[in-house]
């Protein structure tokens, strides 16, 4: 018996990439705007943006992404009230199938959140250039990277691209969007529904000191099944991710507030401010002051 090989076919295929960014802005951001012979996305991680993409402007919302296509000439600005935290991604394709993001504000879901996220810790390990720096005009590859680190990086972004076209376009048929729907089982929904339930109360509770008892008595779970639920879901546990999300907090006082560093660990719980540094650094990798100079420092260096 012999067999016969196939040749994949690839609807779209991304050879090059131009920029990665992950930024975190302050408030006041301004970007006067450029145009270049390649495809480039936005999307809002945290707060929101106003942006010009041509003759059109609008507003750009968190979870949502927008596509400048190669020559459009885009620009954006923060609103003064919301420090935004944006990826920037732009890179050359020719596949026809591209034209379809031409002009469209796409929402992102969980699945390809996670794509992004995969990419942004990819670039980190594959390239040395720094992820926030605005005027990058090209990436330098680090000396010693994980195996596979570009590859991944192609292969995430292709997923990416290809999943919201499945998912807006036209593409997929109405049988495998039914199988789609069905593959979400009840647990599923069950394990989202809590987690999102604790996210909120967590959320309420930024300015607490929160404990893993108290959030399992007044959600009424069992600690493991928490503990579990978080480990799957982010791969940290829940009161490290509440700790993130202190940072997080603390990081938007920064950027949007005059307030100093003592008040704002007052404002979060923190029982000393030393302490607070220590929680920062541990987990942004800088000191509160650093940070603050790294985003003061962006947002008032001139574009060229």
């Amino acid at each position: 018996m012999s067999y016969e090989k196939i040749t994949l076919s690839q609807e779209l295929e991304i050879k090059e990439i131009v920029t990665v960014h992950y930024f975190e802005y302050r408030k006041d951001f301004s970007f006067p705007g450029e145009s270049h012979d390649f495809w480039e996305f936005l999307y809002v991680d945290r707060g929101e943006v106003e942006v010009t993409a041509d003759k059109k402007k609008f507003t750009l919302k968190k979870n949502q992404i927008v596509f400048h296509k190669p020559n459009e000439f885009h620009a954006l600005n923060a609103n003064g009230v919301i420090a935004p935290n944006l990826v920037v991604i732009s890179f050359y394709c020719h596949a026809p199938c591209m034209n379809f993001f031409e002009n469209k504000i796409l929402q992102i879901n969980d699945i390809e959140r996670t794509l992004l996220g995969q990419i942004i810790r990819e670039a980190k390990d594959a390239f040395c250039s720094p992820l926030d720096d605005p005027h990058l005009k090209k990436l330098e590859r680090n000396s010693e990277v994980p195996f596979g680190s570009e590859q991944i990086i192609k292969i995430n972004l292709e997923y990416l691209l290809i999943q919201l076209l499945r998912r807006y376009g036209k593409l997929a048929d109405a049988s495998s969007m039914s199988n789609m729907k069905q593959a979400k089982t009840t647990k599923i929904n069950y394990d989202d529904e809590i987690i999102k339930r604790v996210l909120d109360y967590m959320e309420a509770h930024i300015d607490s000191r929160l404990t893993m008892e108290q959030i399992c008595t007044d959600q009424s779970i069992g600690r493991s099944q928490l503990q579990n639920l978080f480990q799957n879901k982010f791969q940290c546990g829940v009161i490290e991710y509440f700790s993130k999300m202190k940072i997080e907090a603390a990081k938007q006082y920064i950027r949007e507030t005059d307030l100093n560093f003592t008040q704002i660990a007052e404002k979060l719980g923190y029982s000393t401010v030393h302490y607070f540094s220590r929680q920062f650094k541990k987990i942004s990798r800088m000191t509160p002051s650093e940070y603050s100079s790294s985003v003061k420092s962006l947002s008032e260096k001139p574009f060229l």
